[in-house]
């Protein structure tokens, strides 16, 4: 069971795709968006510029990583038949299944502190290293229900298809999530859309935090009933290949 968590996560830290889409693109739109909007000013929870969009871009790398680690390679693994291959292996299923997960959270974790030392680095972000640390933490966790999602994905959907509906899926949560731009600026129906989006609440841990603020009890609920919704697509699109 640690083998094969071990090189599920290897596998998708060496795919060049993640290296573009979970670190390089939320790193290249950090330093994009502090450009155009500038480095001074507030945008969300009262915390600075830089500090907010680093918190987004983070959720945003994070986003990938867990997606893709997920519906890509599950859809692959699932027609070149490698996931029949082991079904004869006294790994069980749940295991299996469990370890993907775990795998693609995990592969969460790099994407969103190199955005992190990015904003460190670039426009001096200064947080205290409890805070630090659980921002970060509590941004992997609240991947749940999009690495759920992505499993879900993969069972249902082939994989010639399973990137295309990643990448939708990856640029639809960044832009109507507030990650790209405030809620605020969108039309209220929008904004009560982005609440209700796993990436707002991912990224409204980390804004909370940042500015030491309580957590809300809105995001958790709204991760949770992700987490549902999608754990139990999960199973259903799991059972449905299994049963086949």
């Amino acid at each position: 069971m640690t083998r094969f968590l071990g090189l599920e996560v290897v596998r998708a830290l060496r795919d060049p795709r993640y290296l573009i889409l979970a670190v390089g693109m939320p790193i290249g739109l950090y330093l994009l968006f502090t450009q155009l909007f500038g480095t001074h000013g507030e945008r969300v929870e009262g915390i600075p510029q830089v500090t907010e969009l680093m918190v987004a871009m983070a959720a945003y790398g994070g986003i990938w990583s867990v997606l893709s680690a997920t519906a890509p390679r599950i859809a692959a693994e699932r027609q070149t038949g490698w996931l029949r291959q082991l079904r004869l292996t006294p790994l069980p299923a749940r295991s299996v299944i469990s370890s993907k997960v775990v795998a693609a959270i995990a592969t969460a974790l790099p994407a969103m502190i190199l955005v992190c030392l990015t904003a460190v680095i670039a426009h001096g972000v200064h947080l205290p290293a409890r805070t630090w640390v659980e921002m970060v933490a509590l941004m992997c966790a609240g991947t749940l229900p999009l690495a759920l999602l992505g499993v879900a994905i993969g069972f249902l959907i082939g994989s010639d298809a399973a990137y295309g509906v990643v990448m939708i899926l990856y640029f639809a949560f960044g832009a109507m999530g507030g990650l790209w731009m405030p809620l605020s600026m969108l039309p209220n129906t929008m904004q009560q859309i982005g609440k209700a989006l796993p990436s707002h609440g991912i990224a409204s841990l980390g804004w909370r935090l940042a500015a030491g603020q309580p957590l809300q009890a809105s995001s958790f609920l709204v991760l949770g009933a992700w987490t549902a919704g999608c754990g139990l697509l999960a199973f259903l699109s799991y059972r449905r290949v299994a049963v086949r």
